[in-house]
């Protein structure tokens, strides 16, 4: 008689901590709070929330679901019911808190950019990769890779169905400071955000790029433009020292050429992340303000049936869409970062390597880097 296997012992929960609880703090705790509703994942507990204020983080962490707060990000790394640090921290504490948070151990998961500099992207990629040999995952949070559409657009890239990619335009585009009199924030000062719509939203664009086709930016050229120099602050006008705008010609490795343009004084554009890829078979295009549709472009019909057809991304077969509603129900901006949530803790639960990784928010880097560059050497042309 067979002998019965006893069954496999419940892993205990992953304990999370997110640190920073404004804009992206409350999208990455709406996505800890719902990934285990709707996909098979790993157990996880909002252990706790961070914050500089400690009135104003406890309230948050009442309402987003978090079990406490906590005023000390160190503190919190260093405690044994915390296994995941997620840091939507502002750009200029992600190296200290990412580093630390590794070297303690912990899985780390972090906002977008990697960084604001590049040695301190260096630093932490190196510090993932020490971290990986001990079984550590860490991954950057470019959350528009989890768009349905645009998942859906790489897998249409990578069976060849456009052909050779020739070249691809990406523009993100925002209107929040199209008024001059928007208030200074520290997104406006090179100290704390490292730049401003270059890093803030280029970075997403030069992701897409190089996601979408499975490619490399190996030379760029680029331009920068600040059009509002001063914004109302505390106390008096304040110098803005970052760009309001960037543009930049991209070479990639297969010698595919990219343009980018982003711009968060574009009156009348909310949040539009157009996407076109243009291949020798045919092409793609999408726009985030249209998030659950992509536009396909079969090149190889008879001419007189050419033409853009749009596809509705949510069939069950179509990347992350079989785990929400029936057909045509549509998803929004918010469930990218649950998406996100449920690769990383997949990634962890599996043992592999979760993508994009800090070695990838690198590179990212390294165009950012590269455009700033040009732009101060009035457009020459930068190799990386």
């Amino acid at each position: 008689m067979k002998s019965e296997q006893a069954p496999a012992e419940p892993q205990p929960p992953l304990g999370v901590a997110v640190i920073g609880y404004a804009f992206m703090g409350r999208a990455h705790s709406q996505a800890w709070r719902n990934v285990g509703a709707f996909f098979d994942v790993p157990a996880v507990q909002q252990r706790v929330l961070v914050g500089r204020h400690a009135g104003e983080v406890a309230e948050a962490a009442a309402r987003y679901g978090w079990a406490e707060s906590a005023t000390d990000w160190r503190q919190v790394i260093a405690r044994d019911d915390v296994h995941i640090v997620d840091i939507c921290a502002p750009g200029w504490l992600h190296a200290e808190i990412a580093v630390a948070a590794l070297e303690a151990g912990k899985h780390v998961l972090v906002e977008k950019p990697l960084a604001n500099s590049l040695p301190e992207s260096e630093r932490m990629a190196q510090a993932a990769r020490a971290a990986r040999a001990r079984g550590i995952a860490s991954m950057v949070g470019f959350n528009y890779r989890r768009v349905p559409a645009l998942a859906y657009a790489r897998q249409l890239i990578a069976a060849g169905r456009i052909g050779t990619v020739r070249e691809v335009r990406a523009s993100y585009l925002q209107d929040w400071l199209a008024d001059e009199n928007a208030p200074m924030t520290w997104r406006l000062r090179k100290e704390t955000a490292g730049s401003g719509a270059l890093g803030d939203i280029a970075s997403h664009a030069i992701d897409q790029v190089q996601y979408l086709t499975g490619d490399t930016v190996t030379e760029a050229s680029g331009r920068l433009h600040t059009f509002t120099a001063q914004r109302p602050g505390p106390d008096g006008p304040e110098d803005v020292t970052v760009d309001d705008a960037a543009w930049a010609t991209l070479s990639l490795a297969s010698g595919a050429v990219a343009s980018v343009e982003v711009s968060r004084a574009a009156t009348g554009r909310k949040n539009s992340l157009r996407i076109e890829a243009y291949g020798s078979a045919g092409a793609i295009a999408f726009d985030l303000e249209r998030l659950n549709e992509l536009e396909f472009l079969d090149a190889t019909a008879p001419a007189e049936e050419q033409g853009f057809r749009r596809i509705l991304v949510t069939e069950p077969a179509h990347p992350y869409a079989g785990a929400w509603w029936p057909q045509g129900h549509m998803i929004g901006w918010e469930h990218t970062f649950t998406h996100q949530i449920r690769d990383f803790l997949t990634a962890i639960r599996d043992g592999t390597a979760p993508s994009p990784s800090f070695d990838e928010g690198l590179q990212v880097q390294r165009v950012l880097a590269a455009i700033e560059e040009s732009a101060a050497a009035k457009s020459i042309t930068v190799q990386l």
